[in-house]
């Protein structure tokens, strides 16, 4: 070590991708070079970058340090591999790569994670080296590591969020702006908070494979983006956002991880879903707008807590990146490792049917005496409580929107299914679930 207290033997670091992301990364560990020195207590140094294509200009980046060869470079044996190059597979590859080469691992890869993080921890734990993965959800926002740490001597009851900034965005200007959903999609993809094919993001994959990475961590079974339940926002319609606005709600994409008890209040397992969902306008995730993310922990001794914060974006997923970074060079540096993948509870993950929330419910029925009392045998026949309902005549139809207690999604889906066969059911125009509401 130096006087000053640093090492002079660097930390050497690859980064695989040189993309918004990536370049940020490096550039940001030149601007710091000797911030990011004190704080490790040693030098960090960039062994090369691997990209598609070399002869691209990248402003911040020594072209001497470009490859097209990504397998190779995650093999050279760095201190830390950086991934941020997305996609599954050749990620995956490079990955197990770098950890039998000895390198400790950063990764965003949020896909990769959901799909296959057992095989990571495996390898990580074979190989002795760290996977940190910060930046995999809701970007800069420190979240992944309260829950794997900070909250280690507590009990995770459940997490509640919105993890997509793109869905945010959409359903945003959707309630502020009376604007349709196609309309919105389209200004999405013109800021850039969309890509061209949107699908990952509208359709709730994106939000999947992050409740899944979530759900693991917070009650230490493991879970995958299979496993999780998934709704996207397409269907939604600006009906709904005026029947939700009508009732004191907005409309939000949420991913829900949850424990889930029998009677004597025992763990019977996990349930884990991404879908629409109405949440009251006082409720703190309502008031995240446009883009930004936001997360509610609710945990047995240290209650409730939200995290917020910007989700996507290359400086803050970068900031995540380098703060796991650091990490792994600090452990590095003192001859330690940050914490393996814990799954000692395993817990099994429950269906959606025994998931248990409120719901709206927007029927077109005929406008006739008796339809009302018949609608609510329905829902009474099927264990289903009726808590709100409003009637709007028009012609010879009536509208028919309903707010129900709390109930199984299993019992919501056979009542839909009784309404559905119903001659005084013209129509069932919507059903979206009810978070956040206290009380029974």
């Amino acid at each position: 070590m130096s006087d000053a207290g640093v090492s002079t033997e660097p930390i050497t670091i690859a980064v695989l991708g040189g993309g918004t992301v990536g370049a940020e990364v490096v550039r940001q560990i030149g601007a710091q070079e000797a911030d990011f020195a004190s704080r490790v207590g040693a030098p960090l140094q960039i062994t090369g970058v691997a990209v598609r294509d070399a002869a691209k200009s990248r402003p911040g980046i020594d072209p001497s340090l470009l490859t097209t060869e990504p397998l190779a470079l995650a093999s050279s044996g760095a201190d830390i591999v950086v991934e941020v190059m997305g996609g599954i597979e050749t990620a995956r590859e490079c990955i197990l790569a770098a950890m039998a080469a000895g390198s400790s691992v950063v990764t965003a890869n949020k896909a990769l994670l959901a799909a296959d993080g057992a095989s990571l921890y495996a390898a990580a734990a074979q190989y002795g080296v760290d996977l940190y993965f910060e930046a995999s959800v809701a970007g800069a926002i420190p979240l992944l590591r309260p829950l794997r740490e900070s909250l280690a001597g507590d009990r995770v009851l459940a997490v509640l969020g919105i993890v997509n900034g793109t869905t945010n965005f959409i359903l945003s200007q959707m309630d502020e702006r009376g604007a349709d959903y196609a309309d919105v999609l389209r200004e999405a993809q013109d800021l850039g908070y969309a890509e061209a094919d949107p699908t990952a993001d509208v359709e709730g994959h994106d939000a999947a494979a992050k409740a899944a990475i979530l759900a693991e961590l917070a009650f230490h079974t493991r879970v995958t983006g299979s496993q999780v339940s998934c709704e996207g926002i397409s269907a939604v319609t600006l009906a709904d956002v005026e029947a939700a606005r009508q009732m004191g709600f907005v409309i939000k994409l949420l991913a829900v991880a949850e424990r889930a008890f029998d009677a004597e209040g025992n763990d019977e397992g996990v349930i884990v879903r991404v879908h629409p969902a109405m949440v009251p306008r006082e409720h703190p995730l309502a008031s995240v707008r446009d883009a930004f993310n936001a997360v509610f922990v609710v945990a047995e001794s240290a209650g409730e807590m939200m995290f917020y914060g910007r989700g996507a974006g290359g400086q803050p997923t970068a900031s995540a990146v380098l703060g796991d970074v650091i990490a792994a060079a600090r452990n590095r540096v003192a001859g330690g490792l940050g914490p393996g993948e814990s799954v000692y509870a395993e817990l099994p993950v429950l269906p959606l049917e025994r998931a248990t929330t409120r719901y709206y419910v927007n029927l077109d029925v005929a406008d006739r005496p008796g339809v009302l009392a018949t609608i609510a045998q329905a829902f009474a026949d099927n264990g289903v409580s009726i808590q709100v309902v409003r009637q709007d005549g028009h012609g010879e139809d009536a509208g028919l929107v309903l707010r129900t207690h709390k109930a199984t999604d299993g019992a919501l889906a056979r009542t839909i299914e009784s309404l559905s066969g119903m001659d005084a059911v013209k129509q069932v125009v919507g059903v979206m679930r009810v978070e956040g509401e206290a009380g029974p």
